[in-house]
């Protein structure tokens, strides 16, 4: 796997470049800023992003939007933000495109070796990932949307572990419930957000987003 880096902390992307060195995932390019994110792409055809929300001049939303950006030209490469904060109008916006993997990690998240690296895997092969204090945040915040709020508690449950990037495997490990309960509850969940069947392939972000939707 070849990605590109867009962080503009030395410290911290010199540190993604070894921790990702060891995984034998190749660093194509660490750039600073917006423009040198959009330049890396055309010329090293990365396999997937890892950005930073805040980058100069402005330290605003500079990283995000040249992703989606990207985005639009490069359809469906596969990118992961990093960032201080949880900003999910972020979130929301590359999820909406329907198109690759998505992922949404805070920066302490990167000294979990293990856990960054599985994650950065899980974007790259098309998943979605949320980062577990960005869902917990929205799991507390008001203004909860009927849709959402008609789930059980278990299904709640099994949607905050998808949220995270989890697979059925996983989501059934962690709750200690069969593949096949799994599999029903995210049936059920599929019916009350009222999502399409023909659409298997894309629900599951479906998902993700309409619950990111009723946070607000």
């Amino acid at each position: 796997m070849r990605v590109v880096i867009a962080e503009d902390n030395v410290l911290l992307s010199a540190g993604l470049e070894l921790i990702l060195g060891t995984k034998d995932i190749e660093v194509a390019a660490v750039v600073t800023d917006g423009p040198g994110l959009l330049e890396a792409v055309a010329r090293h055809r990365p396999d997937a992003l890892i950005v930073d929300v805040r980058l100069p001049p402005t330290f605003r939303d500079e990283g995000i939007r040249a992703a989606l950006k990207i985005r639009q030209s490069h359809p469906g490469l596969p990118v992961l933000v990093l960032s201080q904060y949880v900003e999910k109008v972020y979130a929301r916006e590359l999820l909406s495109d329907g198109s690759g993997g998505v992922g949404y990690l805070l920066k302490d998240r990167v000294g979990r070796v293990g856990e960054f690296v599985g994650a950065l895997r899980r974007v790259a092969a098309g998943g979605t990932v949320m980062d577990p204090e960005v869902v917990a945040q929205l799991m507390t915040a008001t203004g909860r949307g009927a849709a959402v709020d008609s789930l059980t508690a278990r299904e709640r449950e099994v949607l905050t572990l998808m949220a995270r990037g989890l697979g059925n495997k996983d989501i059934g490990e962690r709750l200690f419930i069969t593949d096949n309960a799994v599999h029903k509850h995210i049936g059920n969940i599929f019916a009350k957000l009222g999502l399409p069947v023909a659409d298997k392939g894309h629900r599951r972000v479906l998902a993700v987003l309409t619950y990111l939707d009723s946070r607000d």
